[in-house]
């Protein structure tokens, strides 16, 4: 305007003002017209809306008109190349760059979205519950944001016992006993993996509780039992000197056990409190004196006095199932050594006093469901004598 104005300087008489004014006026018209010539435009530009007057014909001309750069992943409502009319509506979104990184591997996206959340559903990339993502899903993606996503794996833990699965993005097994609140003694519960071994899906981990404690238990010490010979006591007979008594002791033991159950025990002490009293039987040794001929050509020819041929087995009052009490109501329990015999009634009554070869004078006291005619059965003080004796067949003879 300046270089156009410069000639008109020059001119040096009354109708200079004039002539400025024309053309100024020409110039404004110009301009107005130019203005005028315009088509209207509304641009909503990453939610900034204004309008727009332009001479451009397309779309393109125009985002070039305002120096605005169409990347492949922006959205335009518009083609490029539309021809622009009066009054259009032109919507422009620019793309923002998302890094994401899933499980250690990293892609670069592109996208309009205005949120996480919508950014996740255009991508389709799904996130389990138990899943971790860096970002809410309602966080306003910006250019550059950078998310993680680690998906949750199975795994089976065993904690004091208790079984329980479940879903983890945790690394290494401490980190997961850490998201699990699991505590543990170190120095002495077991944990296995080892807390610095990698989470892998499916694994199993246990982790067992381990205590270790004193226990003090006292034990029976059983008394011993000594025989004594005894010539003032006739032979086969025994009697007790002195009642055994059982001794105690108190063992300290170093018990260690696992989620409750013991596991190992050891002796670590043991203290005699009560000493054992050893059992005294004095055995006798005496023999009984023999009868006479004529005692037995006595007791021969004594109608009480016969004598007979029998089978002889024997018995203890302490076998399984007896009551040790005989038929007469002789109790052999308290009585062990008492010298019975059992017999069939109506061969030898009961309460007969009877010298039985091999075992000496004794009482017809018992009975049995065997014990049938000739045939008679030998109470013995103990199994051993029992068994000794096995089945004989001895002489018998009636005293009274």
């Amino acid at each position: 305007m300046q270089n156009i104005l410069k000639p008109l300087l020059a001119v040096k008489n009354k109708s200079r003002y004039s002539v400025i004014t024309a053309i100024v006026v020409a110039l404004f018209s110009t301009w107005a017209t130019f203005e005028a010539t315009k088509t209207e435009v509304v641009l909503a530009a990453d939610g900034d809306v204004q309008v727009v007057k332009t001479h451009a014909t397309t779309v393109g001309e125009l985002f070039d008109e305002l120096s605005i750069d169409v990347s492949e992943h922006d959205a335009l409502s518009h083609d490029e190349d539309e021809q622009i009319v009066d009054g259009m509506n032109i919507n422009y979104k620019m793309a923002k760059r998302v890094t994401v990184t899933v499980d250690g591997e990293t892609t670069d996206y592109y996208s309009t979205a205005l949120t996480v959340g919508k950014f996740l559903d255009e991508q389709q990339i799904e996130i389990g519950k138990q899943d971790y993502i860096s970002h809410y899903d309602r966080y306003v993606l910006k250019d550059d944001t950078e998310i993680t996503i680690e998906h949750a794996i199975p795994v089976t833990l065993y904690v004091g016992g208790e079984k329980e699965k479940v879903w983890t993005t945790a690394n290494t097994v401490g980190e997961l006993l850490d998201e699990n609140d699991i505590e543990f003694n170190d120095k002495i519960d077991k944990v296995k993996p080892d807390v610095d071994k990698t989470i892998k899906e499916d694994m199993k981990i246990k982790v067992t509780y381990v205590t270790k404690e004193e226990v003090q238990e006292e034990e029976t010490i059983p008394f011993d039992t000594k025989e004594e010979k005894d010539s003032s006591l006739e032979k086969g007979k025994t009697k007790v000197i002195t009642e055994g008594e059982n001794g105690k002791i108190a063992k300290t033991f170093k018990v260690t056990k696992e989620n409750g159950k013991e596991v190992d025990r050891t002796l670590v002490e043991e203290e005699v409190i009560k000493e054992s009293v050893t059992k005294v039987v004095a055995v006798g040794t005496k023999e009984a004196p023999k009868q006479t001929a004529s005692a037995n050509s006595s007791a021969s020819a004594d109608s009480s006095g016969k004598q007979m041929t029998v089978v002889a087995t024997a018995y203890t009052a302490s076998c399984s199932g007896c009551s040790g009490v005989t038929a007469t109501g002789i109790n052999l329990n308290k009585n062990p050594n008492m010298k019975v015999i059992s017999v069939d009634p109506s061969v030898i009554p009961l309460g007969s006093r009877v010298w039985v070869e091999g075992y000496g004078e004794a009482i017809a006291g018992d009975t049995g469901g065997a014990i049938k005619g000739n045939r008679i059965d030998l109470h013995m003080p103990s199994k051993g004598a029992a068994n000794s004796w096995g089945r004989r067949t001895v002489t018998i003879k009636m005293l009274n």
